[in-house]
């Protein structure tokens, strides 16, 4: 299981160094880093795992931890960062344990598959619903966490049924990043749902120009070689 998208691969390190020094830099800021590492892994574990159906049996409801266990070990890490950030963010490395159970054990193995049959449209919806549903939960709680890494796999599937790749969807995803970070940072009361909304456009961003398509050079003869014409 490994993603193909350079810039957004490296973008998910990245955060994960900054989550992980977090309590040296900003602890105020662990809540929401952990957030948006539960999209960007959410997304990169949809786009890695190139399954559209689950197996039968126990095996198979666990089989994306069983291909890469290893990528689980961050997440405690994680959990172990907040509970050395101090005693007032330990109730956040329980909701990171708590909402990394649920969502691997269970939001992943149901909706993974389901959503493929998902037209795109209606997965527009899906994760506009979601948004919302992380507007209803306050920061650094377990429920607000499993929402956010549904909302990585339904923006996964909205990017990989979309025109990936292309300028005008590029310009699309960074507007709508651009737009979300300019609302949270004018109006906090909508921070809830304006940060996970311009986190999941900067991700779909990053995956767009990961995978931009060059204007193609059509392929020409060395100058002085000619074709001979046989009969």
């Amino acid at each position: 299981m490994k993603g193909e998208l350079r810039i957004l691969s490296a973008a998910h390190g990245l955060l994960l160094g900054l989550v992980l020094a977090a309590p040296l830099i900003a602890p105020a800021l662990l809540p929401w880093g952990a957030e948006a590492l539960f999209i960007i892994a959410a997304f990169q574990l949809r786009l890695a795992d190139r399954r559209w159906e689950t197996r039968a049996g126990l095996r198979g409801w666990i089989s994306h931890i069983r291909m890469a266990p290893l990528r689980m070990a961050p997440w405690a890490g994680t959990a172990a960062v907040a509970l050395v950030a101090g005693p007032e963010q330990a109730r956040l490395a329980t909701a990171i344990l708590v909402a990394i159970a649920i969502g691997e054990l269970l939001i992943y193995p149901v909706i993974a598959h389901l959503l493929g049959r998902v037209p795109r449209l209606g997965l527009a919806g899906a994760i506009l619903l979601l948004l919302i549903g992380c507007a209803l939960a306050e920061p650094g709680q377990a429920a607000r966490f499993a929402m956010a890494f549904a909302l990585g796999i339904g923006g996964c599937v909205f990017w990989l049924r979309g025109p990936d790749g292309e300028a005008g969807a590029t310009l699309a995803a960074l507007a709508g990043a651009i737009g979300a970070l300019a609302v949270a940072l004018l109006w906090p009361a909508m921070q809830t749902v304006a940060a996970p909304a311009a986190i999941l456009c900067l991700i779909l961003t990053l995956a767009h120009l990961s995978v931009m398509r060059r204007h193609p050079l059509h392929w020409r003869l060395p100058s002085g070689m000619r074709f001979m014409r046989v009969r």
